[in-house]
């Protein structure tokens, strides 16, 4: 019986132990915490990463880069394709902006209306979901439908949209989560119609470092080799 008793005084100071499942807040809450937190976000000055991205359909495309940016300077290498490391790796420098970044991707109290659809338990807090209307039709082609809160930062842990160019027309879901500090995307993920056939798209980013910053040569492109020319006859 000793045995027993003490079987049970372990499981009950185990159970004592576990960490308890607040109750959800309310949702109106959540959405104003979820405004503070988007509206304060911080963006990391520079970054290096490395991303894969998977395609079949339409093209078949398997690719892995590592990209390094600063701001809107971005130079991207390619460094496998279809599974086989490049013996060169392929580089591309350019200016643009991140579209993947959160703060341009997630919706707003400004251009939708949330509706708050329910919360879900994830481990020993609450995230919840809302289902996002557009107050004014998009002139992109791209409309957020649906954005999970995380519920210990109050920032969107996966984002869904539809998005149509041309006769293009597909849906998708983008995954976000911290990463030294910041809020960047891990996966996403896309089903399209292109011409007719059904086509998949999967990206992963992974490997992400913070320097201080990158050195302006980072953001200069190889120098072409030169070119044999034969001696004046």
């Amino acid at each position: 019986m000793k045995r027993v008793f003490s079987v049970i005084a372990v499981l009950a100071a185990l159970i004592a132990a576990a960490p308890r499942t607040a109750a959800p807040i309310d949702s109106q809450i959540a959405l104003e915490r979820y405004e503070l937190e988007m509206s304060s976000l911080k963006r990391p000055k520079a970054m290096i990463f490395t991303y894969t991205v998977s395609q079949a359909g339409a093209n078949s495309i398997e690719q892995r880069h590592q990209v390094y940016r600063s701001g809107e300077d971005v130079r991207d290498e390619t460094l496998a394709v279809d599974g086989t490391s490049l013996t060169q790796k392929l580089v591309t420098i350019a200016k643009r902006p991140d579209r993947y970044d959160v703060s341009r991707v997630a919706p707003r109290s400004a251009a939708y209306t949330m509706l708050f659809l329910r919360s879900v338990r994830d481990g020993s807090h609450f995230d919840y979901m809302y289902e996002a209307r557009p107050l004014i039709p998009s002139d992109t082609g791209f409309v957020v439908t649906n954005v999970t809160i995380d519920g210990q930062t109050y920032l969107p842990r996966t984002i869904v949209f539809r998005a149509a160019a041309g006769t293009t027309t597909g849906t998708g879901e983008l995954q976000y989560g911290k990463s030294g500090g910041f809020w960047l995307p891990f996966v996403a993920s896309v089903e399209a119609d292109v011409k007719g056939k059904t086509t998949r798209e999967r990206i992963l980013w992974t490997d992400y470092r913070f320097p201080r910053s990158l050195p302006p040569s980072t953001f200069v492109g190889p120098k072409p080799r030169p070119q044999p020319t034969l001696p004046a006859v």
